[in-house]
């Protein structure tokens, strides 16, 4: 296939694209090379997928919708997949501005790209932070979510709005996949696990928010990677929602459009996710315990019954070898790049 993909610089889309490279697909990333962190991070990166003849790069913003539709036009992809956007729940309490820009009017460009150019299937990246304030666990894709506890999971909710308008408008086939605390090999490093073992192998104390009680539905990139690879051929159809026992499929009663979580539903316990870093750099972690942060919830959990419906696949790799393989990457690639 032809795939176009948003945001190949960055840790998600990197993984995904060379994927569909190693699968034998063409591929061509879509970024803008932000400094929210290391640009050579996201320069590495893209110097590993370009060492295939079947990918190439297009270098700009989401905002720049002239740039966005040349691409698109002169690719003509069967499937795009829109993972660039402005991420973290705590910056967007700082710099609201890059995720309207980001988030809102990139996605909208995106959207009106795929209108005038559409692909056979379009996926969105939304995130577990929909979920906001919900108190029921596991979180299923049919519950509200109408109490966003922060700007950046504002904005993602939007993004799943705005495309649902489109895919009723226009019969454009969207997927929305809601991501939870994706960790692995090349990771983000504004990311929990990346500042952890960065502080842990330099002597730093960590920084414990929520002094400790938080859990997380951690999902290894790898995981991630294959749910949405098989998500690109369950092409949402109105009026064909999955008939199975114990799912509620969140397909639109009135457009080709449904949301799917990505997520093991194993949560872990912070702390939990702390000693097994601290047992695979062999080094035991300083502390400094503070309180939640703002925009920040204490639990998530993914009901993964609709995504294994659909795919037959849910998220399985257990933290202790993702955060392994993480810190592997870390000693034998990172720092001796750095």
């Amino acid at each position: 296939m032809k795939v176009f993909i948003t945001g190949t610089a960055g840790f998600i889309g990197f993984h995904l694209a060379r994927r569909l490279l190693a699968d034998g697909h063409q591929v061509v990333g879509f970024d803008g090379m932000t400094p929210y962190y290391d640009v050579s991070l996201k320069e590495r990166r893209h110097a590993l997928l370009r060492r295939s003849n079947a990918f190439s790069a297009v270098e700009a913003m989401l905002e720049d919708r002239d740039a966005l539709e040349a691409a698109v036009a002169g690719f003509a992809p069967e499937v795009i997949v829109h993972l660039a956007a402005q991420a973290g729940v705590r910056y967007s309490i700082e710099h609201p501005e890059s995720y309207i820009g980001a988030n809102l009017i990139g996605t909208f460009n995106l959207l009106e790209t795929a209108r005038a150019h559409p692909p056979g299937h379009l996926l969105i990246a939304s995130t577990s932070s929909v979920y906001g304030g919900n108190e029921k666990m596991p979180f299923v894709e049919a519950d509200r979510t109408d109490f966003p506890a922060s700007l950046y999971a504002a904005t993602k909710k939007a993004g799943e709005a705005m495309s649902h308008s489109y895919a009723h408008l226009f019969h454009l086939p969207v997927t929305c996949f809601r991501f939870f605390t994706v960790y692995g090999p090349w990771g983000r490093p504004d990311m929990a696990l990346f500042k952890f073992v960065s502080a842990i192998e330099n002597d730093e104390p960590i920084e414990v928010y929520g002094e400790g009680r938080m859990q997380r539905d951690f999902t290894y990139v790898d995981d991630l990677v294959e749910g949405v690879v098989r998500l690109m051929a369950a092409i949402p159809e109105t009026g064909h929602p999955v008939m199975a026992e114990g799912v509620t499929d969140s397909l639109s009663p009135i457009a080709p459009w449904r949301c799917v979580n990505v997520g093991g539903g194993q949560p872990a316990g912070l702390m939990d996710f702390i000693a097994t870093i601290e047992t695979c750099l062999g080094r035991v972690a300083k502390k400094t315990m503070l309180s939640m942060q703002p925009g920040d919830v204490t639990e998530t959990f993914a009901d993964p019954a609709l995504l294994e419906a659909l795919t037959g696949y849910r998220p399985q790799t257990g933290i202790e070898e993702g955060v392994r393989a993480f810190v592997d990457w870390y000693r034998a690639d990172y720092m001796a790049a750095s």
